[in-house]
């Protein structure tokens, strides 16, 4: 991307107004809006699209239940995400709803082409429908005969005449788009989940439905108005009608997307379903389609029972929206699942906002005060400090790919480097005694390296937290803006002489939690009749097995964890873009040698864990009896990353 006239797309999925927001859709849109800004402040031409999701058979029930029409039902909801994406200051171009005329009209244009091309067919459905998902399952996908393999909800049996779109038609397609652009979809083990499905073989794909009527009608040429358009064909069309698809095709320009940011739930309809369509519509494919992970609380998962769904806008006006920003981004590998807690968040505020950035910016304004009366000097910066500076250089030219790859924890984690050679430096040549031993020329000098050092993580750290980088901008005298971005990162040039401006200190130090931690309803006391039932405990709903993430994972390194008996020290693939290190105790029964190249069932989705000062991203299983332990192990080799199911 290095054409600064280029466009950008990028995307979020649009929201299914069932439920009011949650830390999940802050998590999405508040990433999607950092690449935004950032491609604004480089100079790309960009446009940032979000939006709600209103059809389906689901919407129309929920909105029964509450006495509503089902487009009073959508408004209010739709409403709620609109509202709190404004007060969030997010920076979207356009808030689409599928309820839109204009969309409504470019999906059955879609919908159109899509037969005239050979792609959509009419037959009868018969099979398992999740109204939870608003998905259908084929006999060998289900479980145990009802349940959903993805939300673990019953299913029904749904017998009706369907217009079906050729999916299977476009299997090879796909999975030669896979291979050939390694990252159409990341992370990489999302990527390779979605490459083995396919390769399982593709079944054509139910586009509509008669059973219920709140949806996108046929277009009139079909003259066929029982059926209404399969939600996923619907809601997937936003991305091409939000610039017009089917009506002005005012801002088609802008597609292909440069990114479709989505929770790992719905990868498949992104991924497969999708690009089909888009193959049939004789259109490009987006460059990326990036899936992350879910959020817990506290190590649990968050659930309406337990009275531990966390509210985004409490969380951001207790402690600020863009600590609450850098924290989503800096705390979890995009791609992995997240946990939030309290401790964690003030952790962040206080460690690498207020100790590293937030103190560096009252220590330069100290010294500046103190020693030049507030004027700060870019002058001989290079002269007594040129390694330094190009040391945080050295950093700033890795952010870009870090962050379009996603790896946006990596691009904070990176970007902190400098602002630790401005807290060193300081450390390391003293000021103070510059001054006593009449060394002004130097000491000056390092305060116009602190000074360019911030000015230059601000630039950077803007996308990410915009008011609190302007906030040091202001006091540096600079603004962030397209031509900063390439005098001072891009061409490396150094801050004009300026004088600073006092600020009053920009993370003040949190001492307690702010948020009450939620409680779990009380539960009544159990009747005779239920005590009854007390043999079942230990028994696990499908639920709750679905939370544990098993997987295949190859050692690819292993070694003996000194002063330990018990303990291996394991690099394991899991197909990510990393092995994980796991520690396993399991150094009785195996020799760190004859470990290298086998493989494991992996618990991938466990809260790391320190273990004698090192840190466990997961857990081997194992079975252990009077004869020893014994690692459980595929039959065959699979691929690293395989789920265990």
């Amino acid at each position: 991307m290095s054409d600064s006239c280029k466009k950008t797309y990028i995307t979020t999925p649009i929201y299914y107004v069932n439920d009011v927001p949650h830390i999940g859709h802050a998590y999405t849109t508040i990433i999607a809006d950092t690449l935004a800004i950032y491609s604004r402040m480089v100079g790309y031409d960009t446009f940032f699209l979000t939006g709600t999701d209103e059809h389906g058979q689901k919407i129309e029930q929920a909105a029964k239940q509450r006495g509503k029409t089902p487009q009073e039902y959508a408004d209010e909801i739709s409403s709620y995400f609109k509202n709190l994406w404004d007060e969030f200051d997010i920076t979207y171009d356009k808030f689409i709803r599928t309820t839109d005329e204009e969309h409504k009209k470019g999906v059955q244009v879609a919908f159109e082409k899509m037969l005239k091309n050979g792609d959509i067919y009419k037959g009868t459905y018969k099979g398992h429908y999740c109204i939870s998902c608003e998905t259908f399952f084929t006999e060998t996908q289900i479980v145990d005969g009802e349940l959903c393999p993805d939300c673990g909800k019953e299913t029904t049996i749904v017998e009706e005449e369907s217009y079906f779109f050729k999916l299977s038609k476009y299997q090879e397609r796909l999975l030669a788009w896979y291979k050939e652009n390694e990252k159409c979809i990341m992370p990489k083990t999302r990527r390779n989940e979605v490459m083995r499905f396919v390769e399982g073989g593709l079944e054509d794909l139910s586009i509509t439905r008669t059973s219920f009527d709140w949806g996108v009608k046929l277009p009139e040429s079909v003259n066929d108005p029982k059926h209404v358009i399969y939600v996923w064909l619907d809601a997937l069309m936003n991305y091409l009608t939000a610039l017009g698809y089917g009506t002005t095709e005012e801002k088609m320009d802008y597609w292909p997307a440069k990114v479709h940011l989505i929770g790992k739930d719905i990868l498949r309809f992104h991924a497969i379903f999708w690009p089909a369509f888009l193959m049939s519509l004789e259109l490009p494919l987006p460059d990326h389609i990036a899936a992350h992970g879910w959020w817990t609380r506290n190590g649990e998962k968050m659930s309406k029972s337990k009275g531990n769904v966390i509210n985004p806008k409490e969380v951001a006006d207790a402690y600020g929206l863009e600590n609450f920003r850098y924290f989503m981004l800096r705390e979890v590998p995009f791609g992995g699942d997240g946990d939030f807690s309290q401790k964690a968040l003030i952790d962040r505020i206080n460690s690498d906002l207020g100790n590293d950035l937030g103190n560096l910016l009252n220590r330069l304004i100290g010294m500046s005060g103190k020693y030049s009366d507030g004027k700060v000097s870019s002058q001989n910066v290079v002269k007594y400090y040129n390694a330094e500076l190009e040391e945080m250089n050295a950093s700033l030219d890795k952010l870009e790919p870090l962050l379009y790859d996603m790896q946006l924890h990596r691009y904070l984690e990176e970007l902190w480097r400098p602002l630790s050679i401005a807290n060193k430096a300081i450390d390391k040549y003293q000021p103070w005694n510059l001054m006593k031993e009449g060394k002004e020329e130097e000491a000056l000098a390092l305060n116009g390296l602190i000074a360019n050092i911030l000015a230059k993580v601000a630039i950077m750290l803007h996308p990410v937290m915009p008011k609190t980088t302007n906030k040091i901008a202001e006091a540096l005298n600079f603004t962030i803006d397209v031509s900063n971005y390439n005098t001072l990162v891009k061409n490396r040039d150094l801050l004009a002489d300026f004088t600073i401006s006092k600020i009053p200190p920009l993370f003040p130090r949190i001492e307690e939690q702010l948020l009450e931690e939620a409680k779990p309803p009380k539960e009544e006391p159990k009747t005779k009749k239920e005590s009854k039932k007390e043999p079942t405990a230990g028994v696990i709903t499908i639920d709750q097995f679905f939370q544990t993430e098993l997987k295949i994972g190859t050692i690819v390194e292993a070694e003996e964890v000194p002063k330990s008996k018990k303990l291996l020290k394991l690099k394991v693939d899991l197909g990510e873009e990393q092995p994980r290190q796991i520690i396993a105790g399991i150094k009785e029964w195996y020799k760190a040698e004859d470990l290298v190249g086998t493989q494991a069932c992996v618990v991938a989705n466990l809260k790391p864990a320190k273990l004698m000062g090192m840190l466990s991203e997961g857990m081997l299983l194992a079975a252990k009896d009077e004869s020893g332990l014994s690692l459980l192990r595929p039959e065959a080799p699979k691929v690293a990353g395989t789920k265990v199911s």
